[in-house]
């Protein structure tokens, strides 16, 4: 299946053979549990889970899960991420190594508690 066709996470993660593909799953089963009201659509190519913002991104890569949960997601985990290669936005977690699940779902968690603030703000200021 060519990618750029892709328009579902259901999609994105049939079009990898397995053991990957079972990887892929389980990320979006931890997302999924850890937020069941986002909504799971493709952004930038990728699955992205959503609320009132874009929360997180992943993707897999012939070496590595890219996981992108926005330079704020990134900067607050700076400590952890240091050992894996990363950039102002994005972890790369390579296949070599086991998932970090716990982290990748303290990741999520926190993007959807900043999201959840962000909202509270903007709809405190419009009143």
């Amino acid at each position: 299946m060519e990618k750029t066709n892709i328009s579902t996470i259901d999609e994105y993660i049939g079009s990898f053979s397995s053991p990957l593909r079972e990887l892929l799953e389980q990320i979006r089963d931890h997302i999924r549990r850890l937020v069941p009201e986002a909504k799971e659509t493709i952004s930038y190519g990728m699955p992205t889970f959503k609320t009132t913002e874009n929360l997180v991104h992943f993707a897999a890569y012939d070496h590595h899960i890219g996981f992108y949960p926005t330079p704020s997601g990134i900067q607050a985990f700076q400590e952890e991420i240091n050992r894996y290669r990363w950039a102002k936005g994005s972890v790369q977690f390579p296949l070599t190594e086991p998932m970090p699940f716990d982290l990748i779902e303290r990741m999520v968690t926190y993007r959807v508690n900043e999201a959840r603030a962000k909202f509270a703000a903007k709809k405190k200021n419009s009143k």
